[in-house]
């Protein structure tokens, strides 16, 4: 049996969950792989909706889901600031050596 759409949006929340457990963790290596898991569900979820529709009933969870994954993204942009900052002022070194 096919797996139903709102399936694979469900996966994609734990998916962010794990995101974000990871960031809260500082375990930046742990988000760009779940970021990895979730690119592949997306596609999933892209494909099958080519051949299915998400039902009425689901919807409403659907946009729960939908809500809860932007909080989590938000929540793993705020976390990753200083470390993206720390990797920045890293970076123009590096590049400031090659010059």
């Amino acid at each position: 049996m096919s797996q139903k759409l709102i399936d694979y949006y469900r996966a994609i929340e734990v998916a962010s969950s794990q995101m974000l457990d990871a960031a809260k963790s500082d375990d930046w290596d742990g988000v760009v792989r779940l970021e990895g898991a979730c690119a592949v569900l997306i596609e999933r979820l892209r494909y099958a909706s080519t051949t299915q529709e998400l039902p009425k009933e689901n919807r409403a969870e659907k946009s729960g889901i939908m809500l809860r994954i932007l909080a989590n993204d938000a929540q793993i942009r705020y976390l990753a600031e200083p470390w993206m900052a720390h990797f920045e002022k890293k970076f123009e070194g590096l590049q400031q050596m090659l010059h």
